[in-house]
């Protein structure tokens, strides 16, 4: 017994450790549950009582020179990762090539124009996209089987639940659940079933804007949209309204500006026309206000809507609408600066 513990022992010091894969060599050779270290304290068990006291002791030498010899072996390699980890990190090397990414253009005119209603007092209010008939079309003037629902070609869960065709469902909520004054405005995403083309889409972004405390008036809408035109724009566009007719505004109109890109000399994106329309407003509905709690007799108000992609087109020479939902990087990297 004694012969093989010291032929273990020279096994051992012999043993040389140059890599990780030596070291776990050793590991398995030495102290695993086959290794030689274990075989012997298995023989142990047959060693007569006599020589149990001395033959332990040499046990317990030859163990814990392996236990050492693996835990020097261990920290080496240790500390060669860690210098290898310090060299990768090393701030003098030449840095790696990281692509910059942009924000998408329509968020960024969305902020824009939140930040041009925030500066006279619009605070933001946001509601599902998932919508019930009430909230999407009857609390806002359109009675069942009216003719304007047809305007809009509506993508239904089921008979009651639809995805919203327009974020004025926000008003609504907003109506019932805050009474007047209400200054806000209303961002987000609307669906509608049409047809993918250059200029219509199954869903697009929109922000809407309410307005109702005592004698508001029509001249107030215009005065904002004015200030809004102005700040976005730039202070040379003209500006015009068109009569026009939406359930849920009395008196309606479609406002146009100068065309941002002919400057109102005419082309193909204005139709040679000089002017390009960008939203739809009018003076709330006593009915609408009478619908959602609010006095109509008291309190009168304006709403306003405009497509974030219209905008964008315009002051970003866009033609083609689907761009938007493409994510293709060359197009996005066009506006890193922005």
């Amino acid at each position: 017994m004694k012969e093989k513990i010291n032929n273990i022992k020279e096994q051992i010091n012999n043993f040389e450790i140059n890599s990780d894969k030596d070291l776990e060599k050793f590991r398995i050779d030495f102290l695993s549950k086959k290794g030689l270290l274990n075989s012997l304290f298995d023989d142990f068990k047959t060693v007569p009582n006599t020589e149990k006291k001395e033959i332990g002791q040499l046990l317990n030498v030859i163990k814990k020179l392996a236990e050492e010899k693996l835990e020097e072996g261990q920290n080496k390699f240790s500390n060669q990762q860690t210098k290898q980890v310090e060299i990768n990190n090393d701030l003098s090397l030449t840095e790696e090539h990281i692509e910059i990414g942009a924000r998408h253009p329509l968020l960024i005119m969305k902020n824009k124009i939140i930040e041009v209603f925030a500066k006279i007092g619009f605070v933001i209010e946001e509601g599902p996209e998932i919508e019930d008939d009430w909230h999407n079309f009857s609390g806002l003037n359109f009675p069942e089987n009216h003719p304007a629902r047809d305007m809009q070609d509506t993508f239904f869960i089921d008979k009651e639940i639809a995805l919203r065709t327009h974020t004025s469902s926000v008003q609504v909520r907003l109506m019932e659940n805050q009474k007047p004054p209400i200054r806000a405005i209303m961002p987000g995403r609307v669906y509608r079933n049409e047809a993918i083309s250059a200029r219509a889409h199954c869903f697009f972004h929109q922000i809407e804007g309410i307005y109702i405390d005592e004698n508001v008036s029509f001249s107030d809408l215009k005065q904002t949209l004015y200030f809004f035109v102005k700040e976005l724009f730039g202070q040379d566009f003209k500006i015009r309204f068109r009569p026009s007719y939406f359930p849920f505004t009395e008196p309606s109109a479609e406002m146009d500006i100068s065309c941002v890109l002919c400057k109102g000399e005419g082309c193909n994106v204005c139709k040679y026309t000089g002017w390009v329309e960008i939203l739809g407003c009018g003076m709330i509905d006593p009915q609408v206000l009478e619908s959602n709690n609010i006095d109509s007799k008291k309190y009168s108000g304006f709403a306003f809507g405009l497509g974030i992609e219209r905008i964008t087109m315009l002051l970003s020479d866009v033609k083609d609408l689907r761009v938007f939902s493409n994510n293709d990087k060359r197009f996005l990297q066009q506006f890193q600066k922005l």
